[in-house]
């Protein structure tokens, strides 16, 4: 049995702790295609030579996964409540496990983020979600 995203993204976040501590793993998936994505970010950016770093750390994933690593983009992931602290006031896209209200994802500009949940004026009004309940949820470039 594979890894849950979640157990393989805390076993790479550990694995580089020591090697580039200063590289946060924003997100680590496998795609349906058997691809290992993983989206890192640095203090001064993500760079090709970071990017080729982290792939040369990570190279025994190669027996299981093809390997991509790249930088956020601007639609950015949020995966932990820090995430949606640091872009209070930016635009949000946060699809949900199960539907609320009839929809299964809410997009709006982030107003409040807790330990617990985020708060999201959207255009139906103002929703607070707890993290949960959360699939994925990404920036929205543009603002």
């Amino acid at each position: 049995m594979s890894p849950s995203s979640d157990d393989l993204q805390a076993e790479i976040e550990a694995r580089l702790a020591a090697s580039e501590p200063d590289v946060e793993v924003l997100l680590a998936e496998v795609a349906p295609n058997g691809t290992l994505r993983l989206f890192i970010d640095h203090p001064e950016g993500v760079t090709l030579d970071l990017c080729e770093r982290i792939s040369g750390h990570l190279n025994d994933y190669r027996d299981r996964y093809s390997l991509e690593v790249s930088s956020p983009g601007q639609d950015r992931p949020l995966t932990k409540p820090q995430h949606y602290s640091r872009y209070l006031g930016r635009h949000a896209r946060v699809r949900l496990r199960e539907a609320r209200d009839g929809h299964r994802s809410v997009t709006g500009e982030l107003v409040g983020a807790s330990d617990r949940d985020v708060t999201i004026a959207a255009q139906e009004g103002v929703v607070t979600i707890p993290y949960e309940q959360i699939a994925r949820s990404n920036l929205v470039p543009g603002d």
